[in-house]
């Protein structure tokens, strides 16, 4: 199932897909290398094959970004490697996207383990800190992944102390974390950009706060990888998940799990997986070495060592291996420079058609939200009937802009919301 971002989130859009694409490989990469220069604001940041012509003009990558043909077309060459039984290296395209997903966050491949999806790589957290059995308290706020209440709300009802902090003008204060953190807690959970507003955090300072308090912070990092600068070493965060199948241009199923090297001491391994060792010798089949166990298995040291399950899709894996190469090429910082006169015009415009924006003016992130009572029963029929796409919620509407868009898209937006 999908990660909704909203109880009532209804994507408006099907996008077409074309047959018979070529995969055309992207040049190398260096390390610190990015894409020159960015697009002019009314242009996209996307080549001619980049992406299918989609059936409306898609404003909603926050729920799910479109695949791009070149990285369809990785994921049909992987395919076709299986229903032909050809060889195809998995662990060379593990290598590569590790490494590119590194690069994204300034992490060590070695400190990434996969994961199924957001949700799971946070639960797994919780799980290696023993909670609740270990007591102590965990701060967190509501601009967070709604879908993560029920996972605080079910750990409150087990014992623990959850402090819940709520935003003053769609932000939350650092000052109100240090406020709420002290010595008994075990944990700070926050989304490093909001699924709400795109609010993004301070995470460094909020780091900062905790460690002085002895507390680990766990950031979920969905809507921050691919769209804006993170450092996850400058930062001092602990831990950080994200899934793939919404900036990162995979699909669903698999995502990267960051664990801070020098915090594994601190965790409690909960789940046993063969892809978590290093060496294996079995003492029980026939010609084996003679031992005292039914095998000698000594587990890796890494994140994978710690977190590593069972077997991962190969498929994603393909198409990320298309994806995060494309976005190194774009980079970042252009990527964040295409976009900002497109929300820079939605702050400017939709406010003068009555919408009350709940995004702070000065977020960097492709996330735009505005809070209008019965959104998604007031605005699905002229948004379906203009052909645009965005994320309707109950009281609430979220544009989400990607590289591949334009300011032509924002104006189209815009002319098909009434006044409200």
């Amino acid at each position: 199932m999908q990660r909704p971002d909203s109880p009532l989130s209804i994507p408006l859009a099907r996008r077409t897909i074309l047959q018979g694409s070529t995969f055309l490989p992207l040049a190398p990469v260096m390390a610190g290398e990015a894409l020159a220069t960015t697009a002019p604001s009314g242009k996209s940041l996307a080549r001619p094959g980049d992406f299918a012509p989609m059936a409306r003009v898609y404003l909603d990558s926050g729920t799910m970004h479109p695949v791009p043909l070149p990285a369809k077309a990785s994921v049909d060459a992987y395919l076709q490697s299986r229903a032909e039984m050809r060889e195809w290296s998995s662990h060379d395209v593990e290598v590569r996207i590790k490494s590119a997903f590194a690069r994204l966050i300034n992490a060590a491949p070695e400190d990434l383990a996969f994961v199924q999806s957001t949700t799971a790589g946070e639960q797994s957290i919780v799980d290696a800190l023993d909670l609740p059995a270990a007591g102590g308290s965990v701060v967190t706020d509501t601009l967070h992944f709604f879908g993560s209440f029920w996972l605080y709300d079910q750990l409150a009802k087990q014992g623990v102390d959850v402090r819940w902090l709520r935003p003053r003008d769609g932000r939350i204060d650092p000052a109100a974390y240090e406020k709420a953190i002290g010595p008994d807690t075990r944990l700070v959970s926050l989304s490093l950009v909001s699924t709400y507003n795109g609010f993004e955090h301070d995470l460094k300072r909020v780091c900062e706060i905790a460690h002085a308090h002895g507390a680990l912070v766990y950031a979920d990092i969905i809507h921050a990888a691919g769209t804006v600068p993170i450092d996850v070493k400058a930062s001092g965060v602990d831990f950080a998940a994200s899934a793939s199948y919404k900036w990162l241009m995979g699909d669903f199923g698999l995502g990267f799990l960051y664990v801070r090297p020098d915090r594994l001491a601190r965790l409690k391994r909960k789940r046993f997986g063969y892809y978590q060792l290093d060496g294996f010798t079995p003492h029980v089949y026939p010609f084996d070495p003679p031992g005292d166990t039914i095998a000698d298995m000594t587990p890796r040291a890494d994140a994978e060592g710690m977190f590593a399950g069972g077997t991962h899709s190969h498929a994603v894996m393909a198409q990320l291996d298309w994806s995060l190469a494309r976005l190194l090429e774009l980079g970042v910082e252009n990527i964040m420079a295409h976009r900002q006169p497109m929300l820079r015009r939605l702050h400017e415009a939709l406010p003068a058609k009555g919408y009350e924006v709940v995004t702070p003016q000065d977020c960097r992130s492709p996330l735009f939200t505005c809070a209008f009572l019965d959104a998604h029963k007031r605005l699905s029929e002229p948004l379906s009937r203009a052909g645009v796409a965005v994320t309707l919620s109950r009281n609430r509407f979220r544009i989400c802009p990607s590289w591949f868009n334009s300011m032509d898209d924002i104006e189209r937006l815009i002319d098909a919301l009434p006044t409200a």
